[in-house]
């Protein structure tokens, strides 16, 4: 508690001006209707699948889940650990998933990466530079300056990133340590990741709102006595499928 609450103390003392800009460029997006395309890989896509479709999410963030960089629960065996470690570093394998989807220069490409240094985060990057998007990064981009990147390019993904926003995360992430071992416990970057989530995505629907912009907010359906839920969430549920249509 001590460790996640020094975190976000941090977040809220030194990002909320990237915060607010990156909510800008992304409400430019869904004001128009286009995307705020989200992608990242292994833990890194909780705050993808936390933040639409979700409760008090709005519609507008299209989720890109490449499902062997994300389902490894089975731990070993098919789809385990080992071929997510390997998958992740795969270059060229990013431009492959980039081609399942249209985009236009209007869009927003929002990435989330603790270190910023695997390969098919950095390949999403610069195809989405390359077809003219905004790229935003979600990261510990602090700790993780001088790291080596993997790619051949040579860049990190915070180096290719319109507007950064630090997780504030330790680049080890584990934040506990342990009598008589070496490796800590306790990972913090999940919930520094769906902190700044929140922070932004909130932000984003007071921007659009303050223009005027209709919202399709995903409502709580278990509230006793809200008899329009099941119509409010219909009505967000088409939207993005005319919005996805697109796509």
């Amino acid at each position: 508690m001590e460790n996640a609450r020094a975190i976000m103390s941090k977040i809220e003392d030194t990002q909320l001006e990237n915060i607010r800009k990156a909510a800008e460029l992304m409400a430019d997006s869904i004001e128009c209707g286009r995307w705020v395309h989200t992608f990242g890989c292994g833990h890194a896509t909780i705050p993808i699948e936390e933040m639409y479709p979700r409760i008090g999410g709005f519609v507008g963030f299209h989720p890109m889940i490449e499902l062997p960089l994300t389902f490894f629960t089975r731990i070993t065996g098919e789809m385990g650990v080992h071929q997510f470690v390997f998958l992740e570093r795969v270059e060229g394998y990013g431009i492959e998933i980039m081609k399942g989807y249209n985009f236009d220069t209007p869009d927003t490409m929002w990435l989330f990466s603790h270190s910023g240094i695997n390969n098919v985060n950095i390949d999403v990057a610069l195809e989405a530079r390359r077809k003219g998007m905004k790229v935003v990064v979600f990261g510990s981009a602090a700790e993780a300056k001088g790291k080596q990147t993997r790619h051949s390019s040579g860049k990190t993904i915070f180096d290719l990133a319109d507007i950064v926003v630090d997780s504030c995360a330790p680049i080890g992430d584990a934040s506990v340590t342990l009598k008589n071992h070496q490796d800590k416990m306790g990972p913090i970057s999940t919930m520094a990741f769906v902190t700044c989530v929140w922070m932004t995505v909130t932000t984003v629907a007071e921007i659009l709102t303050e223009r005027g912009v209709k919202l399709f907010i995903h409502p709580s359906h278990n509230v006793p006595g809200d008899s329009t839920a099941k119509q409010r969430l219909e009505e967000a549920l088409a939207e993005y499928k005319q919005r996805i249509a697109g796509v």
